[in-house]
């Protein structure tokens, strides 16, 4: 029995000395990725608000955007490649009339931050449709799954109270940033892959519709960074907010569309 403990005690002391130096090193990689990543662009995103497609006839369709760096669109050099204005623009195409942006999203925002940006809407605001994009720094500050999924619920929710119909544009695979090293870069894929899941989940359960941003252009950066990233190698470029607002078009145009038909049968009743 003396010789079992022996072997057992010793071989809990190799795998504690495993995980405090997996520690370790995660804890200098995540140090090297800030200084390579740095912060090039500033915290400030461009102000995209105002009516988009103001030349067509109509009442203006309420755009809000929620969540992060990406939903503010940090790295893009002009309001229209923001992914506010991206969304604005098409949404007015398709729609046929004008689009009224309005972004809350804030860079650096996880998503317990959701509820203030929330509370900073007047209480007499319109919304015909929010989109929320969040989750990179979720992930990055180690926040739990069930916190992130539990605040993005609470938000659809009060969205949901307001009129609004909502789109969730799930964590992007940070598996494509080639500025972090390995093994924290396949560490940080995995849980994105993970919270998206989560999201997506959660969004259906809440009465959103969900855009699964892995898939719909994950592939574009990896495959293609030097032209879908912005010069810090961490937010999209001006062609990433592109192909990011492609993705989440069609879904923005179904929840213009339902958010409209549900205003006009309450006008009528």
């Amino acid at each position: 029995m003396g010789r079992t403990r022996l072997v057992v005690a010793g071989a809990v002391a190799a795998v504690s000395g495993l995980l405090v130096g997996g520690r370790m090193l995660l804890t200098r990689q995540a140090a090297i990725a800030r200084r390579r990543i740095g912060k090039p662009l500033g915290e400030d995103s461009l102000d995209a608000d105002r009516v988009w497609r103001g030349s067509l006839e109509g009442e203006p369709v309420e755009l809000l955007l929620l969540g992060d760096s990406l939903a503010a669109g940090l790295g893009a050099a002009r309001r229209k490649e923001t992914l506010g204005g991206r969304l604005a623009k098409g949404l007015g195409q398709r729609m046929h009339r004008p689009v009224r942006l309005r972004t809350v999203a804030v860079v650096g925002s996880e998503s317990p931050d959701l509820d203030g940006q929330i509370d900073a809407l007047a209480a007499q605001a319109r919304v015909h449709v929010a989109v929320i994009v969040v989750g990179g720094n979720d992930v990055t500050h180690r926040l739990p799954v069930s916190v992130s999924a539990s605040h993005l619920h609470t938000a659809i929710g009060r969205l949901r109270e307001r009129g609004a119909q909502v789109v969730v544009g799930t964590c992007p695979d940070l598996g494509a940033l080639r500025a972090v090293p390995q093994p924290l870069r396949r560490l940080a894929s995995s849980l994105s892959r993970r919270l998206a899941g989560v999201q997506a989940e959660t969004a259906r359960q809440a009465g959103a519709e969900a855009v699964d941003l892995r898939r719909a252009v994950g592939p574009l950066f990896f495959d293609e960074p030097e032209e879908m990233f912005s010069m810090d190698r961490f937010h999209p470029s001006p062609l990433g907010y592109r192909r990011t607002a492609e993705a989440l078009l069609p879904a923005v145009h179904r929840a213009a569309q339902a958010a409209l038909s549900s205003s006009r049968q309450t006008e009528q009743s």
